[in-house]
């Protein structure tokens, strides 16, 4: 009776305790694949997802669609990874027992099933639900859930694209008197119609504005007004976005400067779903001149995730020209490394080297108060 009850215990654990591990990296080097792309398993065996640098999911799907999530269905949830990560975190998936049926997944992040990150387990070799066909119907369906034919519609429409590029903003030299901290200065800076005063805040502000606030591909408010002196801080949320400077020609492109200097980045700054703090990156405003960024992530930039500091709404270089512009067809985003972090974060305050906002500020009873930044400079001479 005892031997008869050892090996009945034994046989119940076999499932679990001698099952095989089954391991796949999620985005190695960077590409958006499973690695391998499929595993062949029986009840009881475990496969074990390493995840690497960027944010990844593994989600469960049905065979159609492919890039939704299935209800009651294995999901990890959002796993981001800074680069440099060792060892990197590990999810498992413990095979059912479902007589050998094929199980699908994806990678819920942004657009990465729609380029065809996904995964299976015990796909059939041929046929109409083959692995192929599953990866071809994720891709042909551009990561959407819909369920008709998976051939776009063709085009209704043979008129040329009647868009515009709004020109580039064309600047002036300009001389004001400017009355800051009691005092009076004679002041010559390079401006266009409709930009603010070049008169520093007396009374600095901070102004804050969310990153991917709800899982939206948004910066909130994307679009306001800072005067000299005041901060602007970008707090993240869930996901893994960027907070890139950019110009107003080239909205999804990071800046560089003619001396061959970078814009402001706050580098990839992944946020687990389930964070209670979030970290940050600050600038400081050091001119009147508008401040062009967008998000570095794959196709977040060309989605519509930019943002604006004070642009001129009056002229055609306004925050919705911005946007258009960024989200024509040929842009594409020139930050797509994620989990590098360089810049402010975590609460620190940086002032971003961005868009002509690298300042120095002198005052004195006798002296000058001189701005140093390439659209608004400032030569001070007490009156």
């Amino acid at each position: 009776m005892y031997s008869s009850t050892v090996a009945l215990a034994l046989a119940a654990l076999a499932p679990s305790a001698f099952g095989a591990i089954l391991d796949v990296n999620v985005g190695p080097g960077g590409q958006f694949v499973y690695d391998p792309p499929y595993v062949h398993a029986v009840y009881g065996d475990i496969v074990r997802f390493h995840f690497n640098p960027k944010n990844h999911t593994v989600t469960q799907s049905a065979f159609d669609p492919p890039c939704v999530g299935l209800e009651g269905g294995f999901r990890t949830g959002f796993i981001p990874v800074p680069a440099g990560t060792n060892p990197l975190p590990v999810q498992e998936f413990n095979v059912p027992d479902n007589a050998g049926a094929p199980i699908w997944f994806y990678c819920g992040q942004t657009a990465h099933c729609g380029q065809g990150m996904v995964f299976a387990v015990n796909p059939p070799a041929d046929g109409d639900h083959s692995f192929e066909a599953f990866r071809n119907l994720a891709i042909a369906r551009n990561g959407t859930a819909a369920t008709g034919s998976a051939t776009p519609p063709a085009s209704t429409s043979t008129a040329a694209d009647a868009y515009t590029t709004p020109p580039p903003p064309k600047w002036e030299h300009a001389t004001k008197t400017v009355t800051w901290g009691g005092q009076t200065y004679a002041t010559t800076y390079t401006s266009y119609e409709g930009t603010p005063e070049p008169t520093p805040a007396v009374t600095p502000q901070d102004h804050k504005i969310i990153v991917g606030a709800d899982g939206q591909l948004a910066y909130t408010p994307a679009n306001i007004q800072a005067a000299i002196n005041d901060t602007v801080t970008f707090e993240f949320r869930p996901k893994n976005h960027t907070v890139t400077q950019s110009s107003f020609s080239n909205p999804c492109i990071g800046l560089r400067k003619e001396d061959g200097t970078e814009g402001f980045k706050s580098g990839f700054t992944p946020v687990a779903a389930d964070a209670t703090t979030f970290p940050t990156f600050t600038i400081k405003i050091n001119d009147t001149a508008p401040i062009w960024g967008y998000c570095g992530q794959v196709n977040h930039c060309q989605s519509g995730m930019v943002f604006a500091i004070n642009a001129v709404e009056s002229g055609p270089n306004n925050f919705n020209a911005f946007r258009q512009l960024a989200m024509r067809p040929q842009n594409t985003s020139s930050q797509t490394n994620g989990g590098s972090n360089n810049g402010g974060s975590n609460g620190n305050n940086n002032s971003g080297n961005g868009n002509n906002n690298s300042a120095a500020v002198a005052v004195g009873p006798a002296a000058a108060l001189t701005v140093l930044a390439g659209a608004f400079t400032l030569f001070a001479a007490f009156l």
